[in-house]
């Protein structure tokens, strides 16, 4: 149900919401409830912390708009209530790879042939 509603809802961004604060916004996943009441969508986003928040702030604001849109196209008995997070694994594994390389940089030279 979780990849259901993930996807539905990103092609609901895609195609439906002409905000140009949502930004370039990829859905990421999805986590439900156990009682399928809440769903937390998130996503990531191209652009710096303040792009970020910026359009955090917009899909919050459209939050009524694509839960209506998702009920349109998801039959269930108590559709869920949605919230969305950033998704900081993509930016947390760009971090681990920067420092991957800064030490592959540091490496002494005679170290390489070994």
């Amino acid at each position: 149900m979780a990849d259901a509603i993930r996807d539905i809802v990103a092609e609901i961004i895609l195609k439906q919401i002409s905000d140009p604060g949502v930004g370039f916004v990829t859905v990421t996943r999805c986590s439900l409830s156990r009682d399928l009441r809440n769903a937390t969508v998130y996503f990531s986003v191209m652009g710096d912390d303040a792009q970020r928040q910026r359009s955090l702030a917009h899909l919050e604001h459209a939050r009524g708009f694509i839960r209506y849109q998702l009920s349109r196209r998801l039959k269930m008995k108590f559709l869920p209530e949605l919230h969305f997070a950033l998704d900081e694994v993509l930016a947390q594994e760009q971090r681990i790879n920067r420092l991957l390389d800064e030490m592959e940089g540091l490496e002494p030279e005679g170290e390489e042939n070994k």
